[in-house]
């Protein structure tokens, strides 16, 4: 789900400004794909922050700054200068957002936080499953969620801590045996009464682990992620869409390895372009 709070809604000039998206590294591409389905004309830029991944199993004060320094790169006039900005990272989200909010107030800055609400409403048995990062799971952010909910449903949480790495590196054998130790500690998952039958995928490097998972969930279990509601959300608080024929164009950049998001990039987006190597 987007995070709690509406970014501002402002006017801003016709452009050719991109929307900003980050993430630790390559998982932010889910969040990205949903944006360009929603919104087929907009121009965006993608920074993947490999070279400091994963965030999950940071400190919040590094997570933070991090995140303020790629803030200020895509921010800068004379460069991208974007017109808003995506979080595409469960774990910045819930360390950053609001100092970033606090930094630039005049930016619309969309967050993201793992789909529970939505988990609520779609879960027959009201016991969920929680796959986060340890960072996610550990922040106030998703304990003030967690409590809003309370009554609403049981939630079995669960850190996944290698996950997201094995995800961003393609590991296809570890993914496959981390996916089997975490659903198999979580307990059982299925449609009767006392099991779980929704699993929240709360990072956006999961979505792309979906076919490892299933293979250890009975069927029926609904995976949920927040891709769909964060693009939904930056339509909502945009003023200024771009027009025009489109598509709109894509900017690769990564701070570590670019051909791990170049890789990802034609696996997922079917993009070809080159990425841009970043030093932040």
């Amino acid at each position: 789900m987007p995070a709690d709070r509406p970014a501002p809604q402002i006017s801003l000039p016709p452009t050719h400004q991109a929307i900003g998206v980050f993430d630790s590294g390559v998982g932010g591409l889910s969040i990205l794909m949903a944006l360009r389905d929603e919104l087929p004309l907009e121009d965006f830029v993608y920074v993947a922050d490999s070279g400091f991944a994963p965030y999950g199993e940071r400190d919040e004060v590094f997570v933070a700054e991090r995140s303020r320094i790629i803030t200020r790169h895509l921010r800068k006039p004379d460069a991208l200068g974007i017109k808003a900005l995506v979080m595409a990272c469960n774990t910045a989200t819930a360390g950053a957002i609001h100092l970033l909010r606090q930094d630039y107030p005049a930016l619309p800055i969309i967050g993201v936080e793992p789909a529970l609400k939505p988990a609520v409403a779609l879960s027959r048995t009201q016991r969920i499953g929680v796959m986060a990062t340890r960072g996610t799971l550990a922040s106030q952010k998703f304990k003030t969620l967690l409590d809003s909910l309370t009554g609403q449903a049981e939630f079995i949480c669960q850190a996944c801590d290698g996950l997201a790495d094995a995800i961003e590196h393609d590991e296809k054998e570890k993914i496959v045996a981390l996916c089997a130790i975490y659903t198999r500690a979580m307990g059982h998952f299925g449609l009767n009464s006392g099991e779980m039958d929704t699993l929240v995928l709360g990072c956006t490097h999961y979505p792309f682990a979906r076919a490892e998972l299933a293979q250890f969930l009975p069927p029926g279990v609904q995976l949920i992620d927040s891709a769909g509601p964060v693009a939904r959300q930056t339509r909502r608080v945009l003023t200024h869409l771009a027009s025009g024929d489109g598509p709109g164009q894509l900017t690769l950049q990564s701070t570590g390895n670019p051909a791990l998001l170049a890789q990802a990039a034609q696996r997922w987006l079917g993009c070809t372009q080159p990425v841009q190597t970043l030093v932040l």
